[in-house]
Protein backbone atom coordinates (compact mmCIF):
# COMPACT_ATOMS: atom_id res chain seq x y z
CA UNK A 1 0.00 0.00 0.00
CA UNK A 2 1.38 3.31 -0.94
CA UNK A 3 0.84 5.83 1.83
CA UNK A 4 2.49 8.88 0.22
CA UNK A 5 3.19 10.22 -3.78
CA UNK A 6 6.61 10.44 -2.75
CA UNK A 7 6.53 6.24 -3.14
CA UNK A 8 5.88 7.14 -7.09
CA UNK A 9 8.88 9.07 -7.46
CA UNK A 10 10.97 6.09 -5.39
CA UNK A 11 9.70 3.10 -7.30
CA UNK A 12 10.73 5.32 -10.81
CA UNK A 13 14.14 7.05 -9.69
CA UNK A 14 15.53 3.06 -8.93
CA UNK A 15 13.88 1.90 -11.90
CA UNK A 16 14.25 4.47 -14.32
CA UNK A 17 17.42 6.28 -12.83
CA UNK A 18 19.34 7.74 -15.48
CA UNK A 19 16.29 8.15 -17.78
CA UNK A 20 15.21 12.09 -18.28
CA UNK A 21 11.96 12.49 -16.26
CA UNK A 22 11.34 16.32 -17.74
CA UNK A 23 12.16 18.87 -20.38
CA UNK A 24 11.53 22.23 -20.58
CA UNK A 25 13.44 25.19 -22.27
CA UNK A 26 16.55 25.03 -20.60
CA UNK A 27 17.38 21.39 -20.08
CA UNK A 28 16.30 18.20 -18.51
CA UNK A 29 16.32 16.15 -15.66
CA UNK A 30 16.46 12.38 -15.02
CA UNK A 31 14.67 10.25 -12.36
CA UNK A 32 17.62 9.95 -10.37
CA UNK A 33 18.38 13.50 -10.33
CA UNK A 34 14.78 14.79 -9.86
CA UNK A 35 15.54 12.50 -6.18
CA UNK A 36 18.50 14.01 -5.61
CA UNK A 37 17.30 17.53 -6.04
CA UNK A 38 13.95 17.13 -4.05
CA UNK A 39 16.47 15.50 -1.01
CA UNK A 40 18.40 18.74 -1.08
CA UNK A 41 15.25 20.98 -1.05
CA UNK A 42 13.76 18.76 1.81
CA UNK A 43 16.91 19.44 3.59
CA UNK A 44 17.27 23.16 3.09
CA UNK A 45 13.69 23.15 4.60
CA UNK A 46 14.28 21.21 7.81
CA UNK A 47 17.25 23.51 8.24
CA UNK A 48 14.98 25.94 8.30
CA UNK A 49 12.31 24.84 10.55
CA UNK A 50 10.81 21.51 12.08
CA UNK A 51 6.84 22.12 10.78
CA UNK A 52 5.32 19.60 9.13
CA UNK A 53 2.16 19.23 7.65
CA UNK A 54 2.24 23.30 7.12
CA UNK A 55 2.04 25.09 3.67
CA UNK A 56 5.04 25.72 1.08
CA UNK A 57 4.60 28.08 -1.20
CA UNK A 58 6.34 27.57 -4.36
CA UNK A 59 7.30 30.73 -6.62
CA UNK A 60 9.22 29.19 -9.53
CA UNK A 61 8.94 29.87 -13.25
CA UNK A 62 7.21 27.24 -14.68
CA UNK A 63 10.17 24.53 -15.16
CA UNK A 64 11.40 21.07 -13.99
CA UNK A 65 12.42 23.34 -10.78
CA UNK A 66 8.89 23.47 -10.17
CA UNK A 67 8.96 19.49 -9.99
CA UNK A 68 11.79 19.52 -7.70
CA UNK A 69 10.53 21.76 -5.17
CA UNK A 70 6.83 19.76 -4.78
CA UNK A 71 8.64 16.53 -4.39
CA UNK A 72 11.07 18.44 -2.00
CA UNK A 73 8.45 19.90 0.49
CA UNK A 74 6.52 16.86 0.36
CA UNK A 75 9.74 14.72 1.19
CA UNK A 76 10.01 17.22 4.20
CA UNK A 77 6.38 15.82 5.59
CA UNK A 78 4.76 19.58 4.29
CA UNK A 79 3.06 20.29 1.75
CA UNK A 80 2.91 22.52 -1.33
CA UNK A 81 0.97 25.34 -3.09
CA UNK A 82 1.93 26.36 -6.53
CA UNK A 83 1.69 29.74 -7.96
CA UNK A 84 2.63 31.30 -11.17
CA UNK A 85 5.47 34.38 -10.88
CA UNK A 86 4.08 36.58 -13.96
CA UNK A 87 1.00 36.80 -11.84
CA UNK A 88 0.22 40.33 -10.85
CA UNK A 89 1.48 40.37 -6.95
CA UNK A 90 -1.14 41.43 -5.64
CA UNK A 91 -3.10 38.15 -7.35
CA UNK A 92 -0.57 36.48 -5.68
CA UNK A 93 -1.02 38.15 -2.28
CA UNK A 94 -4.46 37.24 -1.94
CA UNK A 95 -3.32 33.78 -1.68
CA UNK A 96 -0.57 34.06 0.60
CA UNK A 97 -3.15 35.93 2.75
CA UNK A 98 -5.27 32.88 2.83
CA UNK A 99 -2.49 30.27 3.34
CA UNK A 100 0.01 31.85 4.95
CA UNK A 101 2.70 30.03 4.20
CA UNK A 102 5.71 28.99 6.38
CA UNK A 103 8.39 29.14 3.65
CA UNK A 104 8.51 29.71 -0.06
CA UNK A 105 10.56 27.75 -2.60
CA UNK A 106 11.97 30.18 -4.74
CA UNK A 107 14.91 30.65 -7.99
CA UNK A 108 16.57 33.97 -9.80
CA UNK A 109 14.94 36.98 -10.20
CA UNK A 110 11.47 35.59 -8.80
CA UNK A 111 13.63 35.96 -5.02
CA UNK A 112 14.26 38.99 -5.32
CA UNK A 113 10.35 39.77 -6.44
CA UNK A 114 8.97 38.09 -3.55
CA UNK A 115 11.96 39.91 -1.26
CA UNK A 116 10.48 42.90 -3.26
CA UNK A 117 6.92 42.32 -1.66
CA UNK A 118 7.88 42.42 1.64
CA UNK A 119 8.82 38.72 2.03
CA UNK A 120 11.37 37.82 4.34
CA UNK A 121 14.99 36.76 3.27
CA UNK A 122 14.92 34.28 5.94
CA UNK A 123 11.48 32.69 4.66
CA UNK A 124 12.89 32.11 1.31
CA UNK A 125 14.20 28.88 0.41
CA UNK A 126 16.78 28.94 -2.94
CA UNK A 127 16.11 26.22 -5.04
CA UNK A 128 19.79 26.56 -6.64
CA UNK A 129 21.91 26.74 -3.83
CA UNK A 130 25.03 24.49 -3.86
CA UNK A 131 26.73 22.67 -1.68
CA UNK A 132 23.73 21.28 -0.02
CA UNK A 133 23.22 17.79 1.39
CA UNK A 134 20.54 15.39 0.59
CA UNK A 135 18.52 14.71 3.36
CA UNK A 136 18.31 10.91 4.03
CA UNK A 137 15.38 9.06 3.38
CA UNK A 138 15.65 8.21 7.03
CA UNK A 139 15.07 11.81 8.00
CA UNK A 140 12.53 12.53 5.65
CA UNK A 141 9.08 12.42 6.47
CA UNK A 142 8.64 9.51 3.64
CA UNK A 143 7.55 6.99 6.17
CA UNK A 144 5.89 9.01 8.62
CA UNK A 145 2.74 10.24 5.95
CA UNK A 146 0.24 9.07 6.00
CA UNK A 147 -2.54 8.84 2.85
CA UNK A 148 -4.37 10.99 4.37
CA UNK A 149 -2.32 14.20 5.18
CA UNK A 150 -2.18 16.99 2.78
CA UNK A 151 -0.04 16.80 -0.72
CA UNK A 152 -0.96 19.96 -2.23
CA UNK A 153 -3.54 22.99 -1.98
CA UNK A 154 -4.76 24.67 -5.39
CA UNK A 155 -6.37 28.22 -5.26
CA UNK A 156 -9.11 28.48 -7.21
CA UNK A 157 -11.19 31.84 -7.42
CA UNK A 158 -14.59 30.11 -7.94
CA UNK A 159 -18.05 32.34 -9.27
CA UNK A 160 -16.97 35.17 -6.20
CA UNK A 161 -13.48 36.34 -7.02
CA UNK A 162 -12.24 35.35 -3.69
CA UNK A 163 -9.59 32.27 -3.51
CA UNK A 164 -10.46 28.84 -1.95
CA UNK A 165 -7.85 26.68 -1.52
CA UNK A 166 -8.82 23.36 -2.35
CA UNK A 167 -7.04 20.47 -0.25
CA UNK A 168 -6.05 17.18 -1.86
CA UNK A 169 -4.78 14.57 0.06
CA UNK A 170 -1.77 11.92 -0.73
CA UNK A 171 -4.56 9.31 -1.45
CA UNK A 172 -6.20 10.97 -3.77
CA UNK A 173 -3.57 11.24 -6.17
CA UNK A 174 -2.61 8.56 -5.94
CA UNK A 175 -5.99 6.59 -6.60
CA UNK A 176 -6.02 8.79 -9.41
CA UNK A 177 -2.70 8.17 -11.11
CA UNK A 178 -3.45 4.28 -10.58
CA UNK A 179 -6.62 4.62 -12.26
CA UNK A 180 -5.13 6.93 -15.33
CA UNK A 181 -1.89 4.03 -15.54
CA UNK A 182 -4.67 1.03 -15.35
CA UNK A 183 -7.05 2.98 -17.84
CA UNK A 184 -4.53 3.79 -20.30
CA UNK A 185 -2.03 1.34 -19.93
CA UNK A 186 0.72 4.22 -18.65
CA UNK A 187 3.57 2.81 -19.31
CA UNK A 188 7.43 4.57 -19.17
CA UNK A 189 6.79 5.29 -23.45
CA UNK A 190 4.21 7.53 -22.75
CA UNK A 191 5.54 11.46 -23.51
CA UNK A 192 3.30 13.78 -22.06
CA UNK A 193 2.38 16.77 -23.52
CA UNK A 194 2.01 19.25 -20.87
CA UNK A 195 -0.29 22.54 -21.73
CA UNK A 196 -1.60 23.03 -17.96
CA UNK A 197 0.13 25.42 -15.76
CA UNK A 198 1.45 23.88 -12.31
CA UNK A 199 -1.36 25.54 -10.17
CA UNK A 200 -4.00 24.21 -12.46
CA UNK A 201 -5.46 20.67 -11.57
CA UNK A 202 -5.40 19.62 -15.24
CA UNK A 203 -1.62 19.28 -14.57
CA UNK A 204 -2.22 16.40 -12.05
CA UNK A 205 -2.50 13.81 -14.55
CA UNK A 206 0.78 14.86 -16.66
CA UNK A 207 2.97 14.98 -13.41
CA UNK A 208 2.21 12.06 -11.71
CA UNK A 209 1.72 9.39 -14.52
CA UNK A 210 4.91 10.53 -15.20
CA UNK A 211 6.37 9.99 -11.63
CA UNK A 212 4.06 6.58 -11.01
CA UNK A 213 5.40 4.72 -14.90
CA UNK A 214 8.66 6.21 -15.34
CA UNK A 215 7.14 8.21 -18.54
CA UNK A 216 8.57 11.46 -19.65
CA UNK A 217 6.83 14.98 -19.47
CA UNK A 218 7.91 17.70 -21.73
CA UNK A 219 6.59 21.23 -20.80
CA UNK A 220 5.57 22.89 -23.82
CA UNK A 221 6.81 26.48 -23.89
CA UNK A 222 3.75 28.34 -23.01
CA UNK A 223 4.58 31.03 -25.71
CA UNK A 224 3.78 28.83 -28.54
CA UNK A 225 -0.04 28.05 -27.76
CA UNK A 226 -1.41 30.90 -29.70
CA UNK A 227 1.36 29.72 -32.72
CA UNK A 228 -0.88 26.22 -33.50
CA UNK A 229 1.73 26.03 -36.39
CA UNK A 230 4.97 26.18 -34.35
CA UNK A 231 3.18 24.26 -32.17
CA UNK A 232 1.98 20.90 -33.76
CA UNK A 233 5.84 21.18 -35.02
CA UNK A 234 7.27 21.26 -31.34
CA UNK A 235 4.66 18.13 -30.55
CA UNK A 236 5.82 16.27 -33.51
CA UNK A 237 9.65 16.97 -33.43
CA UNK A 238 9.54 16.47 -29.75
CA UNK A 239 8.24 12.87 -29.89
CA UNK A 240 5.00 13.83 -27.84
CA UNK A 241 2.61 11.01 -28.21
CA UNK A 242 0.33 11.69 -25.73
CA UNK A 243 -1.28 15.41 -25.41
CA UNK A 244 -3.98 16.57 -22.01
CA UNK A 245 -5.02 19.86 -22.96
CA UNK A 246 -7.86 22.14 -21.70
CA UNK A 247 -10.63 22.54 -25.19
CA UNK A 248 -9.38 25.93 -25.96
CA UNK A 249 -6.33 24.59 -26.92
CA UNK A 250 -7.15 22.26 -29.53
CA UNK A 251 -9.64 24.37 -30.44
CA UNK A 252 -7.35 27.04 -31.74
CA UNK A 253 -5.42 24.22 -33.70
CA UNK A 254 -8.08 23.07 -35.82
CA UNK A 255 -9.67 26.41 -36.60
CA UNK A 256 -5.98 27.46 -37.53
CA UNK A 257 -6.72 23.99 -40.21
CA UNK A 258 -2.65 23.16 -39.65
CA UNK A 259 -3.44 19.38 -39.53
CA UNK A 260 -4.53 18.98 -43.17
CA UNK A 261 -0.69 20.46 -43.48
CA UNK A 262 1.38 18.17 -41.00
CA UNK A 263 1.52 14.68 -40.37
CA UNK A 264 0.70 14.27 -36.26
CA UNK A 265 1.26 10.31 -36.49
CA UNK A 266 3.19 10.38 -33.58
CA UNK A 267 0.12 11.69 -31.22
CA UNK A 268 -1.82 8.62 -29.59
CA UNK A 269 -3.77 9.79 -27.10
CA UNK A 270 -5.47 13.17 -26.94
CA UNK A 271 -7.04 13.72 -23.72
CA UNK A 272 -8.91 16.88 -22.83
CA UNK A 273 -10.94 18.66 -19.58
CA UNK A 274 -11.93 21.58 -18.21
CA UNK A 275 -14.39 23.16 -20.30
CA UNK A 276 -16.71 21.58 -23.22
CA UNK A 277 -15.23 20.51 -26.19
CA UNK A 278 -17.11 20.69 -29.06
CA UNK A 279 -17.56 18.38 -31.95
CA UNK A 280 -16.64 20.49 -34.93
CA UNK A 281 -13.80 21.12 -34.16
CA UNK A 282 -13.21 17.34 -32.31
CA UNK A 283 -14.26 15.66 -35.93
CA UNK A 284 -11.57 18.18 -37.14
CA UNK A 285 -9.06 16.74 -35.37
CA UNK A 286 -10.59 13.00 -36.08
CA UNK A 287 -10.30 13.61 -39.58
CA UNK A 288 -6.77 14.32 -39.87
CA UNK A 289 -5.36 12.56 -37.17
CA UNK A 290 -7.61 9.50 -37.21
CA UNK A 291 -5.87 6.69 -35.68
CA UNK A 292 -5.33 8.19 -32.20
CA UNK A 293 -7.42 7.82 -28.91
CA UNK A 294 -9.29 10.43 -27.88
CA UNK A 295 -11.17 10.75 -24.59
CA UNK A 296 -13.32 13.64 -23.11
CA UNK A 297 -12.54 14.16 -19.01
CA UNK A 298 -15.08 15.98 -16.67
CA UNK A 299 -14.25 16.95 -13.23
CA UNK A 300 -13.33 20.25 -10.77
CA UNK A 301 -10.17 21.19 -8.98
CA UNK A 302 -12.11 19.45 -5.86
CA UNK A 303 -12.28 15.64 -7.04
CA UNK A 304 -8.27 15.43 -7.77
CA UNK A 305 -8.86 16.36 -11.32
CA UNK A 306 -11.14 14.13 -12.96
CA UNK A 307 -14.28 12.34 -11.83
CA UNK A 308 -15.90 10.66 -15.34
CA UNK A 309 -14.35 10.05 -18.73
CA UNK A 310 -15.91 8.81 -22.50
CA UNK A 311 -13.67 7.34 -24.75
CA UNK A 312 -14.84 8.92 -27.93
CA UNK A 313 -16.10 5.55 -29.55
CA UNK A 314 -18.77 6.88 -32.20
CA UNK A 315 -19.29 9.47 -34.96
CA UNK A 316 -20.84 12.15 -33.84
CA UNK A 317 -22.37 15.35 -36.13
CA UNK A 318 -20.96 18.91 -35.28
CA UNK A 319 -24.14 20.11 -33.44
CA UNK A 320 -24.13 17.02 -31.09
CA UNK A 321 -23.40 17.11 -27.31
CA UNK A 322 -19.91 15.20 -26.68
CA UNK A 323 -20.82 12.83 -23.46
CA UNK A 324 -18.59 13.33 -20.21
CA UNK A 325 -19.09 9.49 -20.07
CA UNK A 326 -19.43 7.39 -16.69
CA UNK A 327 -17.36 7.94 -13.46
CA UNK A 328 -14.18 6.81 -13.26
CA UNK A 329 -13.09 3.83 -10.67
CA UNK A 330 -13.73 4.32 -7.07
CA UNK A 331 -15.71 7.29 -7.78
CA UNK A 332 -19.62 7.68 -8.04
CA UNK A 333 -21.48 10.39 -9.47
CA UNK A 334 -24.77 11.38 -8.59
CA UNK A 335 -27.80 13.31 -10.58
CA UNK A 336 -29.83 15.30 -7.76
CA UNK A 337 -32.76 17.24 -8.67
CA UNK A 338 -34.22 20.40 -6.55
CA UNK A 339 -35.54 18.44 -4.17
CA UNK A 340 -31.81 16.28 -3.59
CA UNK A 341 -34.09 13.12 -4.86
CA UNK A 342 -31.59 10.78 -7.24
CA UNK A 343 -32.28 11.61 -11.17
CA UNK A 344 -32.46 7.99 -12.94
CA UNK A 345 -34.22 8.87 -16.29
CA UNK A 346 -32.44 10.01 -19.71
CA UNK A 347 -32.86 13.67 -20.70
CA UNK A 348 -33.82 15.06 -16.99
CA UNK A 349 -31.69 17.38 -15.93
CA UNK A 350 -29.68 17.13 -12.18
CA UNK A 351 -27.21 18.75 -10.00
CA UNK A 352 -23.51 16.45 -10.99
CA UNK A 353 -22.39 15.47 -7.43
CA UNK A 354 -19.61 13.19 -6.78
CA UNK A 355 -18.44 11.28 -3.91
CA UNK A 356 -15.73 9.04 -3.72
CA UNK A 357 -11.61 8.78 -2.53
CA UNK A 358 -10.67 11.70 -4.58
CA UNK A 359 -12.41 14.55 -3.03
CA UNK A 360 -10.85 17.28 -1.25
CA UNK A 361 -10.97 17.79 2.58
CA UNK A 362 -12.37 21.23 1.92
CA UNK A 363 -11.25 24.46 1.59
CA UNK A 364 -7.87 25.74 3.62
CA UNK A 365 -9.17 27.70 6.20
CA UNK A 366 -12.59 27.97 5.17
CA UNK A 367 -15.46 25.96 6.86
CA UNK A 368 -18.01 27.69 6.03
CA UNK A 369 -17.78 27.46 2.20
CA UNK A 370 -16.32 24.12 2.69
CA UNK A 371 -19.58 22.81 5.17
CA UNK A 372 -21.64 24.47 2.01
CA UNK A 373 -19.50 22.59 -1.25
CA UNK A 374 -19.06 18.95 0.60
CA UNK A 375 -22.06 18.25 2.22
CA UNK A 376 -23.68 15.22 3.88
CA UNK A 377 -25.22 12.53 1.07
CA UNK A 378 -28.69 12.98 1.26
CA UNK A 379 -29.43 9.95 -0.35
CA UNK A 380 -27.76 8.42 3.03
CA UNK A 381 -29.83 9.05 6.33
CA UNK A 382 -27.52 6.45 8.12
CA UNK A 383 -24.09 7.77 8.70
CA UNK A 384 -21.94 10.45 7.51
CA UNK A 385 -20.73 10.27 3.80
CA UNK A 386 -19.71 13.70 2.30
CA UNK A 387 -20.52 14.64 -1.92
CA UNK A 388 -19.58 17.17 -3.31
CA UNK A 389 -21.72 19.44 -5.04
CA UNK A 390 -20.21 20.65 -8.11
CA UNK A 391 -22.87 23.21 -9.01
CA UNK A 392 -22.73 21.67 -12.75
CA UNK A 393 -25.79 20.03 -14.14
CA UNK A 394 -26.02 16.94 -16.08
CA UNK A 395 -28.58 14.59 -17.58
CA UNK A 396 -27.98 10.96 -18.78
CA UNK A 397 -28.58 10.10 -22.54
CA UNK A 398 -30.47 7.31 -23.92
CA UNK A 399 -27.21 4.86 -23.66
CA UNK A 400 -26.58 5.79 -19.56
CA UNK A 401 -23.81 7.93 -20.23
CA UNK A 402 -23.77 11.62 -18.64
CA UNK A 403 -23.95 14.47 -20.94
CA UNK A 404 -22.91 18.26 -18.92
CA UNK A 405 -25.41 20.64 -19.94
CA UNK A 406 -23.60 23.67 -17.82
CA UNK A 407 -23.13 25.57 -14.70
CA UNK A 408 -26.28 25.71 -12.66
CA UNK A 409 -25.29 29.29 -12.75
CA UNK A 410 -25.44 29.26 -16.42
CA UNK A 411 -28.86 28.13 -16.52
CA UNK A 412 -31.64 30.79 -16.80
CA UNK A 413 -35.11 31.42 -16.97
CA UNK A 414 -36.34 33.44 -19.72
CA UNK A 415 -40.28 33.91 -20.82
CA UNK A 416 -41.21 31.28 -18.79
CA UNK A 417 -38.81 28.35 -20.03
CA UNK A 418 -35.31 27.32 -18.39
CA UNK A 419 -32.96 27.69 -20.69
CA UNK A 420 -29.11 25.82 -20.24
CA UNK A 421 -27.27 28.42 -21.90
CA UNK A 422 -24.61 25.67 -22.77
CA UNK A 423 -27.21 24.32 -25.76
CA UNK A 424 -27.07 27.62 -27.46
CA UNK A 425 -23.36 27.07 -27.58
CA UNK A 426 -23.71 23.79 -28.98
CA UNK A 427 -26.10 24.70 -31.69
CA UNK A 428 -24.28 27.72 -32.55
CA UNK A 429 -21.28 25.60 -32.83
CA UNK A 430 -22.87 23.42 -35.33
CA UNK A 431 -22.69 25.83 -38.08
CA UNK A 432 -19.38 25.99 -40.07
CA UNK A 433 -18.70 29.38 -40.35
CA UNK A 434 -18.55 30.08 -36.35
CA UNK A 435 -15.06 29.39 -35.03
CA UNK A 436 -15.87 29.72 -31.72
CA UNK A 437 -18.69 31.37 -29.18
CA UNK A 438 -20.14 31.70 -25.79
CA UNK A 439 -23.73 32.33 -24.68
CA UNK A 440 -24.33 34.59 -21.66
CA UNK A 441 -27.78 36.66 -20.28
CA UNK A 442 -27.85 40.44 -19.83
CA UNK A 443 -30.40 40.56 -17.12
CA UNK A 444 -30.47 44.61 -17.39
CA UNK A 445 -31.94 44.42 -20.89
CA UNK A 446 -33.57 40.55 -20.40
CA UNK A 447 -31.68 39.18 -23.70
CA UNK A 448 -29.65 36.28 -24.50
CA UNK A 449 -26.30 37.48 -26.07
CA UNK A 450 -23.97 35.42 -28.09
CA UNK A 451 -20.54 36.02 -28.60
CA UNK A 452 -18.74 34.85 -31.50
CA UNK A 453 -15.76 34.26 -33.68
CA UNK A 454 -16.03 33.18 -37.12
CA UNK A 455 -16.62 34.75 -40.70
CA UNK A 456 -20.28 35.06 -40.65
CA UNK A 457 -23.04 37.68 -40.55
CA UNK A 458 -25.25 38.88 -37.32
CA UNK A 459 -28.76 38.17 -39.74
CA UNK A 460 -27.25 34.47 -40.82
CA UNK A 461 -26.01 33.19 -37.39
CA UNK A 462 -29.69 34.32 -36.23
CA UNK A 463 -31.46 32.84 -39.21
CA UNK A 464 -29.51 28.92 -38.37
CA UNK A 465 -29.96 29.12 -35.12
CA UNK A 466 -33.99 29.64 -35.17
CA UNK A 467 -33.64 26.47 -37.66
CA UNK A 468 -32.02 24.39 -34.51
CA UNK A 469 -33.28 26.33 -31.69
CA UNK A 470 -36.90 26.90 -30.11
CA UNK A 471 -37.87 30.65 -30.50
CA UNK A 472 -37.30 31.62 -27.23
CA UNK A 473 -33.79 29.95 -27.21
CA UNK A 474 -32.48 32.45 -29.89
CA UNK A 475 -30.43 35.13 -29.08
CA UNK A 476 -31.58 38.80 -29.47
CA UNK A 477 -27.90 40.26 -29.39
CA UNK A 478 -24.78 39.14 -31.40
CA UNK A 479 -21.06 40.31 -30.63
CA UNK A 480 -18.60 39.28 -33.20
CA UNK A 481 -15.28 39.67 -31.60
CA UNK A 482 -11.43 39.10 -33.34
CA UNK A 483 -10.33 37.00 -30.13
CA UNK A 484 -11.99 35.50 -27.45
CA UNK A 485 -10.74 36.69 -24.30
CA UNK A 486 -8.70 33.45 -21.75
CA UNK A 487 -7.87 32.95 -18.32
CA UNK A 488 -5.15 32.17 -16.56
CA UNK A 489 -6.07 28.10 -16.84
CA UNK A 490 -6.59 28.95 -20.88
CA UNK A 491 -10.82 28.79 -20.74
CA UNK A 492 -12.92 31.51 -22.18
CA UNK A 493 -13.01 34.07 -19.49
CA UNK A 494 -16.46 35.03 -18.98
CA UNK A 495 -16.20 37.13 -16.12
CA UNK A 496 -14.40 39.37 -18.30
CA UNK A 497 -16.65 39.31 -21.45
CA UNK A 498 -19.54 40.12 -19.11
CA UNK A 499 -17.27 43.25 -17.58
CA UNK A 500 -16.49 44.88 -20.75
CA UNK A 501 -19.41 44.03 -23.17
CA UNK A 502 -22.45 43.83 -20.48
CA UNK A 503 -21.76 45.98 -18.16
CA UNK A 504 -20.98 43.15 -15.10
CA UNK A 505 -24.10 41.85 -15.71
Amino acid sequence: MKNTVLCFLEESAKKYKNKIAIKDSTGSITFGDLRSKALKVAGMIKGKTDAVKSPIMVYVPKSYNSIVAFMGILYSGNFYTPTDVTFPFAKVQGIIDQLNPILYVSVGDSIKKLEENGIPADRIIDIDTEGICELSLEDSYYDRNIDTDLAYVFFTSGSTGIPKGVSITHRGIIDYAEWLADTFHIDETFVFGNQAPFYFDNSILDIYSMLYKGSEMNIIPPELFPWPAKLMEYVSSNGINTIFWVPSALITVANADVLSEMKCEGIKRILFCGEVMPNKQLNHWRKYVPDAMYVNMYGPTEITDVCSYYVVDRQFKDDDPLPIGRACRNTEIILLDEDDHRVVEPNIPGELCVRGTGLAVGYWNNPEKTKTAFCQNPLNPYYEEKIYRTGDLASYNERGEIEFLGRRDFQIKYMGYRIELGEIETAALGNSKVDNCCASFHKEENKIVLFYQGDIEQKEIRKYLQTVLPKYMVPAKYICLDVFPYNDNGKIDRKKLANDYLGGR
